[in-house]
């Protein structure tokens, strides 16, 4: 993989969004078959990377809430 494709993003929006323009590339038919397994191996990493920020806000969230409770 290259190092553009190991760059960590920036923000959820900033994953999303360049995860959203993978797709659209993707859906177009505008992905070169040479770069196609690069685009879907930083696609897989922009996923794990929402997917991480989401469990993590939704943990912040609960723990916010439970220390109301107390």
């Amino acid at each position: 993989m290259s190092k553009e494709n190991n760059k960590v993003p920036k923000s959820y929006k900033a994953a999303s969004e360049e995860l959203e323009s993978i797709v659209e590339a993707l859906q177009s038919d505008h992905v070169d078959i040479d770069q196609l397994t690069e685009q879907i191996k930083r696609a897989k990493l922009l996923i794990n990377y929402c997917q991480n920020r989401l469990r993590s806000t939704e943990k912040e969230v609960n723990d916010l809430f439970s220390e109301e409770d107390e």
